[in-house]
């Protein structure tokens, strides 16, 4: 798969059946390798090691209705509270970050209502953190650490 703008981790990925899968260790189980997974598996290993979000509090495929339709937000972290905190959108690699992807997240937001919305295609990433109170967001330069949050 393709080098992403993220320390390299130990991701498990097997081959069975002419298919390859990858590992997600929030889940427990093997999903097919795709580069959106790809990237979601690498950005989640980042979430854990590098920015100390527990395992524990990290949701993959959150469900939402938008509109009468159903949605899956990409990974969703809560505090200890089971509150959740931030919304991160994940998009293969060759998907280019911009205005569309950011309003796409921003709506599942309205849902959600979360401080702080990523989104990554393992290559750019881009953080921002909402103020409900002026209607408003500004971009950071980075994710903070989960104690920060």
């Amino acid at each position: 798969m393709q080098e992403l703008n993220l320390p390299r981790y130990p991701i498990k990925i097997k081959e069975e059946k002419g298919g390859k899968y990858i590992f997600d260790p929030i889940r427990k189980k093997y999903l097919v390798l795709q580069p959106e997974e790809w990237v979601r598996q690498n950005f989640i290993q980042f979430l854990i090691k590098e920015k100390n979000y527990p395992e524990s509090l990290i949701a993959i495929e959150k469900g939402l209705k938008l509109n009468e339709l159903q949605k899956r937000a990409d990974i969703v972290i809560y505090d200890n509270q089971a509150k959740p905190i931030v919304l991160i959108e994940c998009k293969a690699p060759k998907v280019k970050i911009n205005q569309e992807v950011f309003e796409q997240v921003a709506r599942y937001n309205v849902v959600f209502k979360v401080p702080y919305l990523l989104v990554t295609n393992g290559l750019d990433h881009y953080c921002s953190k909402v103020n409900f109170d002026d209607n408003d967001f500004e971009f950071l330069q980075e994710l903070p650490v989960y104690k920060d949050l």
